[in-house]
């Protein structure tokens, strides 16, 4: 892979995306004095368009990263969704406040995971040793999981209320989220965001000094008070809706690019569209099975989602959704953690 194709795909998935949701603050700022409903509908349509697409070619990341044989690509990776995507689901049925807090660390994980990968391919110098881009990874995924708890509780409260209340009832889902949104949680999450930012970016400036690349870090910065900006700003679910397609799913789908031989050619021939239209083809299938998962779950959980006027409530289908997402994140972060270490993310060393 040349620097050239990879400098292209960092412009066309991660750059030009980030300058978009700059241009979007004013808009997400209005949103805290929208109704939900409309934040709904970004998620929704965020999920529709890239969001469950992006995780929907694992079955191919061991075949193209590692060379393996398509039947034990496939089969490992099934195997992997069908044992952990399962045990998410009971997780929910069990303890479903438990499982919901579990959900929002495990995308804290991969968040700030994929955001690393990112910083990776840009090729940046100043996070040379594992534990820097471990706390770079802490405050990038913590940005869309924990800034809307500190600005925007009432509306993280709902959602929690609406996902747990699909295993509860009303008063005992109100009764389980309570410890989730205890003012000691929130100064305590306020604290772990503010001092990791301030950590991860004085370090990297220390490294400037030492001679690394200034540029690298001043679009770490950037990128860093961009999201700060966005997830106090926006309301919580639409800023999620957003961040979900815009910035996540489409870093993924460019690093995904990048594995396969006719859409990378694509990319150096500067055919932005043949390269989607290849990613596409490929994740369809399993982009439809993920909206099944979504439908199974619905019929799933014991308390709804229940048609009202023939039309199911927005927050049940959100809360059904976040279920599914959650029983498809857990065995898409095993596929993604196995990349990282294929392609040594997170080995100390200069990026590779």
């Amino acid at each position: 892979m040349t620097a050239r194709v990879r400098s292209r795909v960092d412009r066309w998935f991660a750059r030009r995306p980030a300058l978009a949701l700059a241009a979007l603050l004013p808009v997400g700022a209005v949103t805290p004095f929208l109704p939900v409903e409309v934040g709904v509908a970004a998620f929704a349509l965020g999920t529709l368009v890239v969001g469950m697409a992006h995780g929907a070619i694992d079955h191919l990341v061991p075949l193209r990263a590692a060379g393996v044989s398509a039947r034990r690509s496939f089969a490992a990776v099934g195997g992997v969704y069908a044992v952990l995507g399962g045990a998410v689901v009971v997780g929910f049925a069990l303890a479903p406040a438990a499982a919901f807090v579990g959900f929002v660390a495990l995308t804290w994980l991969h968040w700030g995971q994929g955001d690393v990968a990112t910083l990776a391919l840009a090729g940046v110098d100043h996070l040379p040793t594992t534990g820097e881009r471990g706390l770079a990874a802490v405050v990038r995924g913590g940005l869309p999981m924990a800034v809307p708890l500190l600005a925007h509780p009432d509306e993280y409260r709902l959602v929690a209320e609406w996902t747990v209340g699909l295993f509860l009832a009303e008063s005992a889902a109100s009764a389980a989220v309570d410890p989730i949104f205890s003012p000691a949680v929130r100064t305590a999450t306020a604290g772990v965001m503010i001092g990791a930012t301030l950590a991860s970016t004085g370090a990297g400036y220390v490294r400037v000094r030492a001679g690394a690349d200034r540029r690298g870090w001043l679009r770490d910065a950037a990128e860093v008070a961009l999201l700060w900006a966005w997830f106090l700003l926006a309301a919580p679910v639409f800023a999620i809706g957003v961040y979900f397609a815009l910035w996540h799913s489409l870093r993924h789908v460019g690093r995904l690019v990048l594995l396969d031989p006719t859409a990378a050619s694509a990319v150096e021939a500067g055919d932005l569209r043949g390269a989607l239209s290849r990613f596409a083809r490929d994740a369809a299938p399993l982009t439809l099975g993920g909206f099944l998962v979504v439908a199974a779950v619905g019929l799933a959980v014991p308390r709804g989602p229940a048609p009202a006027a023939g039309a199911v409530a927005p927050g049940d289908a959100l809360a059904v959704s976040l279920v599914a997402i959650a029983a498809l994140t857990l065995p898409h972060v095993a596929v993604v953690a196995w990349l990282d270490r294929r392609q040594g993310v997170w080995r100390s060393g200069p990026f590779g």
